[in-house]
C-alpha cells in the first residue's frame, strides 16, 4: 500500500517544535493585550470575489497564487492568501464600524498561497497580523509600527530594520504609474519576461524584482517620492517624526510598494540582519480605501502581518527560547505503584504544576533515563515498597539531591515545593 504523504508545501509542526509557536503566541497575545487589541478569527475560506476585488485581480496573488474552487453550492471560493481582506470584511458585515472611536484588532492563523516552497515559506503558512480600522492619524500607523518592533525584540531579535515609503493616494499613485510605465517602456526588451507582462497590469510591483538586469533598470527609475501630494507628503512626514520620537530608526526605501493593490500612505517592512542574511518578518501599511471598496462606510485603517514560519526559524537559530517547562517526571514500577503514580499525577497537575507520568512500564533504568531527558526539576519515584508505605522518592534532577518522604508530606508542602521548583528554573 502506497504511503500517503502531506503535500508538497506544507508541513506538520511537530513537539520538537511545537513549543517555539506556542511561545511566540503567548508573546504576541501579551503584547497585544497590553495595546487593548481584540483577537478576530475569520473563515479560512471566503468568496472569491472577496479577494478579487480587495487585494486587486492584477497581482501576483489573486492571478496566480490563489487556491480557488467551486462549491457543492456552484460557489467560486477561496482559501484565504492573506488575513486583512477577511478582517475588513468582517468588520463590514457585522457593523463594527457603528462602535465609535478606532477598532484595534488582531488575528493569527494559516493562510494559502500555490507558490514555490522554500524555507520559511510554505504553500499553506501562518501569520499573525493586526489592524487599526478607523483612524486616518499617523499616530495609527506609528503605534502599529511600534507594536511590531515590541513584539520581535521582547522575542529576543536586536538587529531590526525598519523600511519605510509613502505610496501616496490614489491620485499620486496614478500620477506615479504613469511616470514609472514612461520610464521602463525604453527598456521594455531588457526586462525580465515577468516584468514584462506587469508593465501594462502593475508596473509598480516591477520595482519589487530580483532579476539582476531589471534591478539595475530600476534604480534609476522615478522615485514615488517625488509625485506625493500635499496631505500625502504632509501625513508621511507626521509618520517619520512619530518614529523619531519614539527612537524607532528607519532608512527610506522609495522601491518598497507592497504587493497587494489596496495600500495607500505608509508602507513599511522590518528586516532582521540577526543571521547575517536580511530577512523581512514583518511588512504592512495603510490602506484607506479598502473599506469602501468592499461595500462599507469610508473607513481609514493601517495594520501588518509577521509570517511565523521564517520568525521561528529566526529563533531557532537564535535559540531564543528558554527549555522545558516541565516540573515533576514520574517514575513507577509495580502495579500498586502504577496506580497510585497516576492518582500522585493528577493530583499536581490540578495544584498547577506541569507532570509527565512514565507510562512505558519499562524498567527503573530506562525510566531514569528518559527522565533525565525530560529537562524535568524533579523525578518522584515509586515501586511496590514505597506504594505500599504511602511514601515516595523525590530526586532533584538538577542537583542530585534525594529524600524519601510521605505521599501526604508532598502536598502539605506544596507551597515550599512550588518555590524550591521555581527557583531551580531560574538557574
Amino acid at each position: 500500500m502506497e504511503l500517503i504523504k502531506a503535500l508538497r508545501g506544507t508541513r506538520d509542526i511537530l513537539p520538537d517544535e511545537i513549543g517555539y509557536w506556542q511561545w511566540v503566541e503567548s508573546i504576541a497575545r501579551d503584547v497585544l493585550f497590553k495595546a487593548n487589541y481584540q483577537e478576530i478569527r475569520t473563515p479560512i475560506f471566503e468568496q472569491t470575489a472577496l479577494f478579487e476585488r480587495g487585494i486587486g485581480e492584477a497581482t501576483d496573488v489573486v492571478g496566480k497564487e490563489m487556491y480557488t474552487f467551486v462549491d457543492r453550492g456552484e460557489r467560486s471560493v477561496t482559501l484565504r492568501p492573506e488575513g486583512t481582506a477577511g478582517v475588513v470584511r468582517s468588520f463590514i458585515e457585522n457593523k463594527l464600524h457603528a462602535t465609535s472611536g478606532a477598532q484595534r484588532l488582531w488575528y493569527t492563523g494559516p493562510m494559502f498561497r500555490y507558490e514555490r516552497p522554500q524555507a520559511g515559506r510554505q504553500r499553506q503558512f501562518h501569520q499573525i497580523g493586526v489592524e487599526v480600522l478607523g483612524s486616518r492619524d499617523a499616530r495609527a500607523d506609528v503605534e502599529v509600527i511600534a507594536i511590531a518592533t515590541n513584539l520581535l525584540k521582547t522575542l529576543g531579535l536586536k538587529n531590526l530594520n525598519l523600511n519605510l515609503n509613502s505610496v501616496g493616494n490614489s491620485s499620486d499613485r496614478q500620477a506615479y504609474r504613469q511616470a514609472l510605465v514612461d520610464y521602463l517602456s525604453q527598456y521594455q526588451d531588457e526586462l525580465d519576461p515577468d516584468s514584462q507582462d506587469r508593465l501594462s497590469r502593475n508596473p509598480l510591483r516591477i520595482l519589487d524584482s530580483k532579476h539582476p538586469r531589471t534591478q539595475e533598470i530600476v534604480q534609476d527609475a522615478p522615485s514615488i517620492l517625488e509625485y506625493l501630494g500635499d496631505d500625502s507628503r504632509a501625513h508621511f512626514e507626521q509618520v517619520k517624526q512619530l518614529l523619531t520620537a519614539l527612537e524607532i530608526p528607519y532608512s527610506l526605501n522609495p522601491r518598497l510598494v507592497r504587493g497587494l493593490d489596496y495600500y495607500t500612505h505608509t508602507a513599511f517592512e522590518i528586516i532582521s540582519d540577526d543571521l547575517g542574511a536580511q530577512a523581512t518578518v514583518c511588512g504592512g501599511g495603510r490602506y484607506d480605501g479598502l473599506v469602501q471598496e468592499l461595500g462599507g462606510p469610508e473607513t481609514p485603517a493601517v495594520g501588518w502581518a509577521i509570517g511565523l514560519e521564517r520568525l521561528v526559524i529566526l529563533l531557532q537559530q537564535l535559540n531564543s527560547i528558554s527549555g522545558s517547562t516541565l516540573d515533576f517526571y514520574i517514575v513507577s514500577k509495580g502495579n500498586l505503584a502504577e496506580s497510585q503514580a497516576l492518582i500522585l499525577a493528577q493530583k499536581l497537575r490540578t495544584n498547577g504544576f506541569a507532570v509527565e507520568l512514565d507510562l512505558s512500564g519499562s524498567a527503573f533504568g530506562k525510566q531514569f533515563k528518559r527522565a533525565d531527558r525530560s529537562g524535568a526539576v524533579a523525578c518522584l519515584v515509586l515501586g511496590d515498597a514505597e506504594a505500599e508505605q504511602q511514601t515516595l522518592k523525590l530526586k532533584w534532577l538538577k542537583t542530585g539531591e534525594e529524600t524519601t518522604l510521605n505521599q501526604s508530606d508532598l502536598f502539605d508542602k506544596i507551597d515550599q515545593f512550588r518555590q524550591q521548583i521555581k527557583s531551580l528554573k531560574k538557574t
